[in-house]
């Protein structure tokens, strides 16, 4: 049994990571921090969790953190960096939900983040944790920098064009939306109810923080010499809580073969994506709370633009899921153990 402390428990992603927990055989959370919900029971917080946590939240305490066996951190940018020398000198390995350590090029960070980065020595160290893409360097891994839920579905989606040297890869374009989750649990106007219900719209058109950490991992896809990436993404909110669509383009650079068999092939292996049979189009309702990515790939009318359809639970495969898949392969448990949940229908 791992001893597993969570940094920033009161958000979304801190009590998705609860909820999945409670029921893992190999892990128990021993330590919860908030400074501003120190004192307070989880279960009084989050009173789906009543009866399985006698936790309170506390003030984050390196002391304590060092002695767990791994440390989630569910805050906001900019907190990791300024815990994380302290807690890697101790032995204790990290799982960083936040993307502080996302981006590999610390001036690219600063870029979209707006201030330096804080802790620039470690970013080299830290492991990129799609599992699909980095399983072998997770495992042996110390420090892992859990994907956000936008690059989780694009990149999922374009990998198999990308590795094959199918597709232009600098005229790929993603538009993605996602449910009012996935902006956080503070408390803001434009997530109200009475200002998403019965309305669709696109933001951050001009750039999304998400877009160099998408780049950054379909680059890493590319073979050797086979072109730059260009993505165009526009990201959109949907009026409900949870889930992404990822709607993906890309242009064939000829003859492509049976693209089914392509992505059939390419994730046979892999124990949550599912490629859906052919014709099919993914429903985010079917994987609310689970850590599935269903994938559906046609080429319209035959002519020369690929679309792939690639929808994810953002708090589940796009956050804590994925970050609790990355801990099993981090310690050689059964990467599904703990999550092999179907996902709730209606």
């Amino acid at each position: 049994m791992i001893k597993i402390g969570i940094v920033g428990g009161t958000g979304y992603t801190g009590v998705e990571l609860l909820r999945l927990l409670a029921n893992h055989p190999k892990a128990k959370v021993t330590t919860i921090t908030s400074r501003a919900e120190e004192g307070v029971p989880v279960a009084q917080l989050f009173p789906n969790l009543r009866g399985h946590y006698d936790l309170a939240f506390s003030a984050p305490d390196p002391d304590v953190l060092g002695e767990c066996d791994l440390v989630f951190f569910a805050t906001p940018h900019g907190v990791a960096q300024a815990m994380m020398p302290d807690l890697m000198s101790r032995g204790t390995r990290v799982v960083d939900l936040s993307a502080d350590f996302r981006i590999k090029d610390a001036e690219v960070w600063a870029q979209w983040y707006g201030k330096p980065h804080g802790c620039p020595q470690l970013i080299a160290q830290a492991v990129y944790g799609l599992p699909e893409a980095n399983r072998h360097l997770i495992a042996d891994a110390d420090l892992v920098a859990c994907p956000g839920c936008y690059p989780t579905a694009t990149q999922l989606g374009f990998i198999p064009l990308l590795e094959n040297n199918l597709v232009h890869p600098e005229r790929l374009i993603a538009n993605a939306a996602s449910g009012t989750s996935g902006a956080g649990r503070q408390a803001s106007i434009d997530n109200l109810l009475s200002e998403t219900a019965d309305s669709f719209k696109a933001y951050a058109a001009n750039g999304h923080r998400h877009l160099p950490e998408i780049e950054q991992g379909l680059r890493a896809a590319l073979p050797k010499g086979a072109g730059q990436i260009g993505l165009t993404f526009v990201p959109h909110l949907l009026p409900m809580v949870r889930g992404i669509h990822a709607t993906l383009y890309a242009t064939l650079r000829g003859n492509a073969g049976d693209l089914q068999a392509l992505y059939e092939e390419r994730y046979a292996n892999e124990p949550f994506v599912d490629v859906l049979p052919a014709g099919s189009h993914p429903q985010t309702r079917s994987v609310k709370s689970s850590n599935m990515c269903r994938i559906a790939i046609c080429r319209p009318q035959q002519r020369d633009t690929v679309v792939v359809m690639s929808v994810i639970d953002n708090l589940t495969k796009g956050a804590s899921g994925q970050a609790i898949q990355n801990m099993n392969i981090m310690f050689g448990y059964d990467e599904t153990l703990g999550l092999n949940s179907p996902a709730l229908l209606p």
